[in-house]
């Protein structure tokens, strides 16, 4: 039987490429916990923990939240006691946020442009700028 692999944090932070900070921040907040201590005092980390926050790391990267993540986390844990459709309808709330984000970002897109062709960007003063008069109006883009 093979023994299973302990890790201090560094040695996790590397093996993730994870800053130890990190992975501090998400013992805080409870999704790893150590396994163990050293003799020295130094918290130890097991495979599954590793295994943990290289799904974290990935979560993250298409963008789950933190919130989100511990909710996967569980699903994950008891895997037997949910179905594949529950897990999907994650990415499927996830897609709808970032279109809307998109839009929010286009709209956003449209006013600069907009404001920005409005300006003649000479070198005149800024007094009557048309961005800041623009900006002061009550009634915006």
């Amino acid at each position: 039987m093979k023994k299973e692999s302990l890790f201090k944090i560094g040695q996790l932070a590397k093996l993730t490429d994870m800053t130890v900070e990190a992975i501090r921040f998400y013992e805080s907040k409870h999704l790893i916990n150590s396994s163990s201590r050293s003799e020295g005092g130094y918290r130890l980390f097991s495979n599954a923990d590793l295994e943990k926050l290289l799904f974290i790391k990935r979560a993250k990267a298409v963008g789950f939240s933190l919130d989100e993540i511990s909710e996967l986390l569980e699903l994950r844990l008891h895997p037997d006691e949910h179905s594949c459709g529950e897990v999907k309808q994650y990415t499927a709330n996830k897609i709808d946020q970032i279109q809307q984000k998109i839009d929010q970002l286009q709209e956003i897109q449209a006013s600069l442009k907009t404001m920005h062709s409005a300006c003649c960007g000479g070198a005149e003063t800024a007094e009557n700028c048309t961005i800041l008069q623009i900006l002061n109006a009550e009634k915006s883009i």
